[in-house]
């Protein structure tokens, strides 16, 4: 399949781009690749953003950093690709276009449709760049703190999650995700920098965003010791369809399943077994569906209903909580994982190419 779905911007000069994000990318109207040279020209490292129409902190971070005269290390690859439904209207307000596929949900296909085919022609011109790493930056709808997601766990993964932060999951769900389909041919790490609209999450991806194109090798440890946080086995949690879902702080009459309005604090802090998050309507069984990586159903060992109320039957620790009800109800609530501490060490030369999974060790 042709990549003539992604329009090209060959070393676009600071002095020609707007001065917004949004007349920028009202400016690109389509998909877009840019290749910004870098002062070696001889290897390449990718940028993706806005795979969602309603994540702007990447899009916002490029801007800023296009905007600076930059001299990255190596040439970049730059990819926007939810242009039409960040742009739809009031703007980034949309994940997807509105009867459309979810675009970070096809990256296996099929290719029939123009999300499908806009995921072909983004991992065909990935492939043609050969990159020596990918990130792809995007934000979420609970409150979070930094944290990298992909199915690799290797060392150079957890150094392209520490230019971002010190939490990486390590995810083997298989969702259709870009990172997903980049295994093979490149490390490469999700980064979610924060809520949408949250100034702080707009900082975190332009920081790192600059420490990983001025980095002369991105997925080598950083300088020193450094914790990282590892999070494993992540379980995804769902509304079953045809249940109803409210948000407060006690049982919603005609609601199936209420969660308590406060369940963001619990994000990527653990939640002890037994302790209530919300409440099911008495006539009700089994509002709730946990699948892990491999499809087997998990909600009867991950949830229990006593007197009406929901509570973890094991400790864990939820991730990406929403408290959105349209996301809840057309993606999920939020994964349960659990944590393993890790610690990342300079690396030696001759270890550069390993390419251990050091969550196979546990």
């Amino acid at each position: 399949m042709s990549a003539s779905r992604l329009r090209t911007v060959d070393a676009p000069r600071p002095a020609d781009l707007p001065s917004t994000p949004t007349a920028f990318l009202a400016g690109l109207g389509r998909p877009t690749l840019l290749r910004i040279p870098g002062r070696d020209r001889s290897r390449v490292r990718v940028v993706t953003t806005l795979l969602h129409g309603n994540e702007p902190s990447g899009l916002r971070a490029l801007h800023a950093w296009l905007r600076s005269d930059p001299a990255p290390a190596v040439d970049v690859i730059a990819i926007i690709a939810a242009v039409e439904t960040a742009l739809h209207g009031d703007g980034f307000v949309h994940r997807a276009l509105p009867g459309r596929r979810d675009l970070n949900r096809c990256f296996f296909g099929p290719a029939d449709d123009p999300e499908g085919s806009l995921a072909a022609a983004i991992l065909e011109a990935l492939r043609a760049a050969a990159p020596e790493a990918v990130i792809d930056i995007h934000n979420n709808t609970g409150h979070n703190p930094a944290y990298a997601v992909g199915p690799h766990a290797g060392e150079r993964e957890l150094a392209l999650c520490a230019h971002f932060g010190d939490r990486f999951v390590h995810s083997t769900l298989r969702l259709g995700a870009l990172v997903e389909a980049t295994i093979g041919f490149a490390p490469s790490a999700t980064i979610e920098v924060g809520r949408a609209g949250d100034p702080a999450a707009d900082r975190t991806a332009l920081a790192g965003l600059e420490s990983y194109v001025a980095a002369d090798d991105p997925t080598a440890a950083p300088e020193g010791d450094r914790t990282m946080q590892v999070y494993q086995d992540p379980r995804r949690v769902s509304l079953r369809p045809g249940f109803s879902l409210a948000f407060a702080d006690a049982p919603v009459e005609g609601a199936d399943l209420t969660i308590r309005a406060d369940v963001e604090r619990h994000n990527f802090v653990t939640v002890a077994a037994g302790e209530p998050i919300g409440w099911v309507r008495a006539d009700v069984e089994r509002p709730l569906e946990v699948r892990c990586a491999d499809g087997r159903d998990h909600t009867d060992d991950s949830f229990a209903i006593s007197e009406g109320r929901l509570a973890l039957r094991r400790g864990g620790v939820p991730i990406m909580v929403t408290t959105n009800a349209d996301v809840a109800r057309s993606d999920c609530l939020f994964y349960l994982v659990q944590p393993v501490a890790m610690e990342t060490s300079k690396r030696r030369p001759e270890d550069a190419d390993s390419s251990q999974d050091p969550a196979s060790q546990i």
